[in-house]
C-alpha cells in the first residue's frame, strides 16, 4: 500500500490540467486566481466553438517554496481554453478598449440541463465573462517558463 501524494512531492513542471466535471472547476479556479491579461488576448473561435485567454498567471503552487527559500514570486504565461462554447457575453468591460488589462478572480460552473451549463469568469472591478457551453471542457496549460513577478509581491485581497 502506498501513501497519498503530498504537495511537496510535486515537480517543478508546467501545469497542464483539465476540468471536465464540477468538482474540478475549483482546482482550475484556484490556479488562475489573480491572473492578468490584456483584453486583446481574449479570443472566441465561433467556428471551432472554443474560447481562449492568454494569461499571466501567478504561480500559487510555487508560493510556499518561494517563501521558504526567499526567492522571488513567479508568474507564467498560460492558456485557459474552454471548449464546446455556444455563446459568449461580457459585463462591465469595454471590449473595444485595446489598452484594458483584466484580472481574473474566479471561475464558476452553473450546471444546466443534460450536461449543458454556463461558465462564469469573474473579473476584478465587477466585470464578468459568461460562456454558455454544451458541456464542461476547460483546459489550463502553462506555455512559457516562469518569470519573476514584476510587482515582487503575492496578490492579496482585503478581508471583507
Amino acid at each position: 500500500m502506498s501513501d497519498d501524494a503530498k504537495f511537496e512531492d510535486g515537480d517543478e513542471r508546467p501545469i497542464y490540467i483539465a476540468a471536465m466535471d464540477a468538482g474540478s472547476v475549483p482546482i482550475v479556479a484556484s490556479l488562475v486566481q489573480d491572473a492578468i491579461f490584456p483584453i486583446t488576448e481574449m479570443k472566441w473561435d465561433r467556428a471551432h466553438r472554443e474560447f481562449a485567454l492568454l494569461l499571466n498567471r501567478f504561480r500559487w503552487e510555487d508560493k510556499p517554496r518561494a517563501e521558504a527559500s526567499g526567492r522571488p514570486y513567479e508568474r507564467v504565461q498560460s492558456v485557459l481554453r474552454l471548449g464546446d462554447v455556444t455563446g459568449v457575453s461580457t459585463m462591465g468591460i469595454d471590449r473595444h478598449d485595446s489598452e484594458t488589462i483584466l484580472s481574473l478572480l474566479d471561475i464558476t460552473w452553473q450546471e444546466g440541463e443534460d450536461g449543458t451549463g454556463v461558465v462564469v469568469l469573474t473579473l476584478a472591478g465587477d466585470g464578468a465573462i459568461k460562456l454558455t457551453v454544451e458541456c464542461l471542457d476547460i483546459v489550463l496549460k502553462d506555455v512559457t517558463r516562469p518569470y519573476i513577478a514584476p510587482s515582487g509581491h503575492a496578490p492579496t485581497h482585503p478581508a471583507v
